[in-house]
Formats: structure tokens, C-alpha cells, sequence
């Protein structure tokens, strides 16, 4: 693949319009194309975020070196199957699912032997509770977390890989590689489950009080820290809940398992060994963060 000229970022939304501004921000010199709705298009031209709007997904590819998925996993999903049969060889396409096992299995469908060369699944973890262009932020993916899901015989050398690798790195992501049901399993525990959380919490609390919610404001930062993330849109969350709803469902499980033990100990020394064994966790991520890197 020859250095990146044009790239198509098909959803100019939160993670799209935020690409599109950091790469802006970080003198990327070639021509950036957004794909979208034609409202969300023309904001996104207005906050400089891409040179040409362009609504039809095939069309928009045109020319393009990447191509960039950033819609929700169905959509992700769908535009695999929908462009492959017009995308040139030398084209890489690349999406930021936040569910990977189900993206891979449709890209390794319809690219087959190729898909090492036409396809590599991505996720930047570096969402926020509120979706939409208006919301973007050129240094929303500095200092992230950018999971790369690579195909067998995908390796960081493979045409495409190296130069897309090095574009995040500008935009200041730390690249991980992770196979793809690997990645599923870890989301469930890291983001997937903290919003089911935050979302059952927020709902119990307006079951509990109603009209009384002012009375919640009392509960400070650790109740706000704790539901912030339950403003997420519904939206944001149907796919990824059906897309990987095993390893949600059984990260859930072990968490209500856990909810059950601390509920039936609550006057217990029990109790007492769960918050303990609860401190290893911030002293383990001392511990790593302290490591010296490899």
C-alpha cells in the first residue's frame, strides 16, 4: 500500500468526526471524505472535519487509499458486505466496532483469502456518554487504547497495516493487538459491563425516588462517576448487546454471583475479605503502570 493520499470515513459522527479532526490537527495532507447523513455531512463541514461530503457509501470510496467504518457494528457490517465487491485492491478498509468476532467472521466471508490484505478490524477506546458530530474532538484518541483485531498471516509488516498503524500513532493511540475473541471477552469486563451497571443503577435510582431525584444530587462525585456513562444512548449499545451478548451475559453473571455473596455477608468479616480482595485491583494497576515496558 503507498502512503495514505485520500481516506473515506463512512459515519462522521463522535469516533468519525473525531478522526477526521485529529488527523486535520496532526497535518495529515491528503483528502479526507465523509459519508453520512446529509445534516450530520454538512456540520461536519462546517467544523472543518473533511473536504468532501459524499452520502452514497460507494461513491464515497472512490479514489480512497483507507477507508474507515464508523458506524455502529450492524452498519459496520452491512458496508463490509456492501463495498467489498467495488474496492480496489490497494484499498485497506478498517472499522472502530466495538464488538470484533461477529466483523471478522463477515470480513473473512467476503474477502477470503485476502482479507489480510483488504481488512483489519480496529476499536479506539475512547468513546463518551454523548454521540454525534457536534461532540467531536480532535484529541479524543490521544493516549487511548486502539485495539487492532488482525486476520490469520495479518502481521504489522502486511501492506496496509504498517501505514495505518503509523497514522494512529500520530494521533498519539497506543496500538494493541488482540485476536478477536479475546477483544470481545476483555470489552465485556472493561466497558461493556460498566454500562450495564451504570445503566441498571441509573434506572433502580428513578424507580426509587421519581420526582425526588434532586435529593440524589446529596450522593457526590462517586454517584455521579457511577451513572454518567447511563446517559449513553440506547443507539450506541443495541448492537454491541447483540453482538456480543455471551460474553456480556456471562461477565453479568458473575458479577450478580458476586452482588449475591456481598449481599448475603453484609454483617459478616466476609464482607471485610471482599473489599480487601477488591484493593488488589488498583494495586495490580500500580504494580503494571510501574513495569518497565519491553
Amino acid at each position: 500500500m503507498p502512503r495514505i493520499r485520500q481516506i473515506t470515513i463512512i459515519g462522521t459522527g463522535l469516533i468519525g468526526g473525531s478522526f477526521a479532526l485529529a488527523l486535520k490537527k496532526n497535518r495529515f495532507r491528503g483528502k479526507i471524505i465523509g459519508c453520512d447523513r446529509k445534516p450530520v455531512l454538512d456540520q461536519a463541514k462546517r467544523r472543518r472535519a473533511i473536504d468532501v461530503a459524499i452520502p452514497d457509501p460507494v461513491e464515497a470510496c472512490s479514489g480512497s487509499d483507507l477507508v474507515v467504518l464508523a458506524t455502529p457494528v450492524g452498519g459496520i457490517i452491512e458496508l463490509i458486505e456492501k463495498l467489498a465487491p467495488h474496492l480496489p485492491a490497494s484499498t485497506l478498509l478498517t472499522d472502530v466496532g466495538s464488538t470484533k468476532s461477529e466483523v471478522m467472521r463477515v470480513a473473512e466471508k467476503v474477502f477470503g483469502s485476502d482479507i489480510s490484505r483488504r481488512f483489519l478490524g480496529g476499536h479506539p477506546m475512547a468513546g463518551k456518554e454523548n454521540s454525534g458530530i457536534e461532540f467531536a474532538d480532535a484529541e479524543l484518541f490521544r493516549g487511548a487504547v486502539w485495539f487492532l483485531t488482525p486476520a490469520a498471516k495479518q502481521t504489522p509488516k502486511t501492506a496496509g497495516v504498517a501505514e495505518f498503524s503509523a497514522l494512529l500513532k500520530k494521533l498519539g493511540a497506543n496500538i494493541i493487538a488482540l485476536d478477536s475473541a479475546e477483544h470481545d471477552r476483555l470489552c465485556a469486563w472493561i466497558s461493556h459491563v460498566p454500562q450495564m451497571v451504570s445503566t441498571a443503577l441509573a434506572a433502580t435510582l428513578v424507580d426509587e425516588y421519581g420526582e425526588n431525584s434532586a435529593l440524589l444530587e446529596a450522593g457526590g462525585r462517586a454517584l455521579r462517576e457511577m451513572t454518567r456513562i447511563s446517559a449513553s444512548p440506547y443507539s450506541m449499545w443495541r448492537d454491541i448487546a447483540i453482538t456480543n451478548t455471551q460474553q456480556i451475559a456471562d461477565a453479568l453473571h458473575k458479577l450478580e454471583q458476586e452482588l449475591a455473596h456481598i449481599r448475603e455477608n453484609l454483617g459478616t468479616r466476609q464482607l471485610e475479605e471482599e473489599f480487601e480482595r477488591a484493593h488488589k485491583l488498583k494495586k495490580q494497576s500500580k504494580h503494571s503502570r510501574r513495569r518497565p515496558r519491553q
